[in-house]
């Protein structure tokens, strides 16, 4: 079935044209900073054009491939928008990815041109084995001698091609926790409606700090967002705490988009109750699931509007919790997003009247598709059969409750729900009440074998510092407060449990030790 949900698009601006228009407006007001260095607008916009001329020199075409492999830097930014202005797709590389991971991405992406940090130099081996012009960066986030003489090719006053909405904006390779990543593909014109969207106050006053890497979503969308609106973004090269926090005050940020790790981090750093965080009008939380004792401490400690966001990097579903206006809620991850269309649906893939199912849905901020992976593409979507004008939904892979009020409680990933003696069970049911417990700093539950159900949960918990847990207590207690069919089989002390950079976790880690025994026995 063909996609006939039609975007207009018609009020299309380019993103070189939004930087030309700040350029004029406010050309000494800064628009990026990366630790002590500063880019103002009608330098960012002058450099911007000169990287895009440099790139046509370079032999790049539009719907051409550009990557990058670094941390942020003003450099990287450059680089990003100037493959934009000549019309070519970004390609931003994980930093965190394997030498073998990161010779796959750039074999698919086909890109002709790798921008490189220093910083990343034990992955230098893998991308100079394929064949791609590389163009090193300086130390230390600085432009460095290399490719500030090849920006210098760039030097012209030939007009740029003007990109338009169907032209590839970037492609985002999926974090890939199970086989190869897979290339998010979206459009420029899906990035500049959703640069341009109302809701989080964003504008000429806007300062965004921002510590999640390029490469993620987490990062390019409020990014996007505050250069849309002409505010300054400021990025830090690395994550820390207490940086964070004297940058913030310093600073006066008004905006930041942070991973729930990150803000557990903050709170518990000594010098959070000494920092004045009086500016913040929005903080956004994403990229894992919060726990509502998180979320009731920020809003106790954590000044301005707390947002919570879930959704897809490939777009379609997105929930926003208003955490301030909704505090009986806190268990949950909000509502649908304006002009998303959200459904639950069974294993049939049929929808639900109600209660328990996969969540799909639909908006105007989705991918185009998966790069060279058609089959993955086909697997990601779903078609109502009742709707004749043939719209295309994304597959979340998150089983979800909505409540009577259109709130969603997410339970589990699809692949990863416990069936324990024929009754689902959900992760999320348990790990909520483990979390309650004052002990418990972070918990995970799986499933493991069990000769008498098949599969029983088991939960992995890290203690808070200074606590001593006692395991079959804590068992005995959460047991207490679940239904029969419920009921943990026990619980493990962990020191940490695995989670990505931007703290996802990685289950499929943890049960792989458990399910190894039950092959090899």
């Amino acid at each position: 079935m063909a996609n006939t949900h039609t975007i207009d698009e018609s009020g299309f601006t380019p993103f070189h044209d939004m930087l030309a228009a700040h350029a004029a407006s406010n050309p000494g007001g800064i628009a990026f900073r990366v630790e002590a260095q500063t880019l103002s607008w009608k330098t960012l916009y002058e450099r911007v054009t000169q990287v895009a001329h440099a790139l046509i020199v370079s032999r790049i075409q539009p719907n051409d491939k550009v990557a990058v492999l670094g941390f942020p830097s003003l450099a990287y930014v450059e680089c990003l928008f100037g493959t934009l202005a000549a019309r070519a797709c970004i390609v931003p590389l994980p930093v965190s990815a394997s030498a073998e991971t990161l010779t796959v991405m750039l074999a698919d992406s086909g890109a002709k041109i790798l921008f490189i940090d220093p910083a990343v130099n034990a992955l230098n081996d893998a991308v100079i084995s394929h064949r791609v012009q590389i163009i090193r960066f300086g130390d230390n986030g600085t432009d460095g001698k290399a490719y500030t003489a090849w920006r210098a090719k760039g030097a012209s006053d030939q007009p740029l091609p003007v990109a338009v909405a169907d032209d590839a904006f970037n492609i985002i390779y999926s974090s890939g926790t199970t086989g190869v990543p897979k290339g998010i593909v979206h459009l420029h014109g899906m990035r500049q409606r959703q640069a341009q969207r109302n809701g989080f106050g964003f504008g000429p006053h806007t300062r965004t700090l921002l510590s999640t890497p390029m490469y993620s979503n987490t990062t390019i969308t409020p990014m996007l967002g505050t250069v849309a609106n002409g505010g300054e973004c400021i990025l830090m090269r690395k994550f820390d705490a207490a940086q964070y926090l004297v940058i913030a005050s310093k600073l006066r940020v008004t905006h930041t988009m942070l991973v729930p790790v990150q803000y557990k981090r903050l709170l518990a750093h000594p010098d959070f109750d000494r920092s004045d965080l009086s500016a913040f009008i929005a903080s956004q939380s994403t990229g894992a699931p919060m726990d509502a004792a998180l979320k009731r401490e920020i809003l106790a400690r954590w000044p301005g509007r707390f947002l919570e966001v879930y959704g897809l990097t490939e777009g379609g579903v997105s929930f926003f919790l208003e955490a301030r206006e909704h505090p009986d809620k806190l268990d949950t991850v909000g509502k649908p997003a304006h002009g998303t269309e959200v459904f639950l649906i069974d294993e049939a893939g049929r929808k639900t009247d109600g209660g328990v199912g996969e969540v799909v849905g639909r908006s105007p901020f989705m991918m185009v598709g998966y790069h060279n992976r058609p089959e993955a593409t086909a697997e990601i979507r779903w078609y109502d059969t009742e709707d004749d004008k043939g719209h295309i939904f994304h597959r979340t892979g998150d089983v979800g409750r909505l409540d009577k009020d259109g709130f969603l409680t997410l339970l589990d990933r699809r692949k990863d729900v416990i069936i324990s003696g024929g009754n689902n069970i959900y992760a999320a049911d348990l790990e909520a009440v483990l979390m309650r417990h004052e002990g418990v700093q972070d918990c995970a539950v799986i499933g493991v074998p069990s000769d008498a159900w098949g599969e029983t949960p088991l939960a992995l918990v890290v203690a808070k510092l200074s606590v001593n847990l006692d395991a079959a207590a804590l068992c005995m207690w959460a047991n207490s407060q679940v239904g029969k069919t419920q009921r943990l089989s026990s619980v493990e002390l962990r020191s940490e449990l695995p989670r990505s950079p931007l703290g996802k976790l990685s289950k499929k880690e943890l049960r792989a030790s458990y399910w190894k025994k039950e092959t090899t026995s």
